[in-house]
């Protein structure tokens, strides 16, 4: 069954004169309403190419991809990547209620539905892979491949590494929070001022910014967290799914690192996949690596047949 699409109250818009800077970042968003709610993406390529829908985490948004989508349009593919709800320039709910794993669940789930996606290769990283593989589990007929990059999806049931728990405080209890600036330690390269700026752009104020210090709270750390239950539920379905499944982890993560091994071991569709570790790369790999990335994805693309839906 679907997640549950609930209420939301006020809603905070980032001015559109946020985004007038964005270096490597051309493109025009398009906008769904889901939900009372305004979620943005960009849309590149032909209409009626293969997708490969890129799944942004926490605290960015769509500009991390700006390094893998010209090579990606390049091999002929349709790229499609949204703003997660409270991030980039999608509607950012003003009340604390409103946010949770549940309702990013529920709204992205209902965007797909609305664009109405089909035969897509996911990317997913880090809040993208949490919230992109639970999409995949309410419309497995709509993809066709996975790919999964420093991510994954915690039940709570094995240990937490100390660095996340110093992140989820830092996130939760800072009074300082410079969305920039965090993102750029998530690197290995350093980021230019005017990119750590265009991390800055959609959260002008302390109030745009709720969404990205809530969710590392969401996170599942212990098995009675309220989304556990939903995540065991998850990898049950990933245990059958038998559909090309890839992992590109990078070697400098300190959170990921290692946890392709648990899915290269237990989802079907990953056996004899040319799964890689990309050296050089920390947390945010695309944005050290993101040529390489795309290149990769391209060649599993052309490699890889669409399989039969899991039963």
């Amino acid at each position: 069954m679907p997640p549950t699409l609930t209420t939301v109250g006020p809603v905070l818009h980032t001015p559109d004169t946020c985004f007038a800077q964005l270096p490597d970042f051309p493109y025009t968003p398009r906008y769904t309403e889901v939900g009372g709610l305004r979620i943005a993406h960009i849309d590149e390529g032909r209409p009626d190419a293969p997708v490969v829908l890129l799944m942004h985490g926490e605290p960015t948004w769509s500009y991390l991809y700006r390094k893998m989508i010209p090579t990606l349009l390049q091999a002929g593919f349709r790229v499609v990547a949204p703003d997660l709800v409270g991030f980039g320039r999608s509607d950012k709910p003003a009340a604390r209620q409103d946010h949770s794993y549940g309702n990013q669940v529920a709204w992205m789930s209902a965007w797909l539905e609305a664009v109405d996606l089909h035969d897509v290769t996911l990317f997913c990283q880090d809040w993208g892979s949490l919230i992109g593989l639970r999409m995949v589990v309410q419309a497995p007929e709509r993809f066709a491949r996975l790919v999964l990059a420093n991510g994954g999806l915690p039940t709570g049931a094995n240990h937490t590494p100390r660095i996340f728990r110093l992140w989820r405080a830092f996130a939760r209890f800072s009074p300082w929070f410079p969305i920039g600036r965090i993102v750029a330690a998530g690197c290995a390269r350093p980021l230019t001022p005017a990119e750590t700026a265009a991390y800055d752009a959609p959260f002008p104020t302390r109030g745009h910014r709720i969404a990205a210090r809530l969710l590392p709270g969401f996170v599942p750390t212990t098995t009675r967290d309220p989304q556990s239950r939903n995540n065991l539920a998850a990898w049950a379905f990933f245990q059958h799914w038998d559909k090309p499944f890839l992992t590109l982890f990078s070697s400098g993560d300190p959170i990921t690192r290692g946890g392709h091994k648990t899915w290269q071991r237990n989802v079907p569709g990953a056996h004899g996949q040319p799964h890689a570790i990309i050296r050089g790369a920390g947390h945010f790999l695309q944005e050290d690596k993101g040529p390489e990335l795309a290149q990769k994805i391209t060649a599993f693309i052309k490699a890889t047949p669409v399989a039969q839906s899991p039963t």
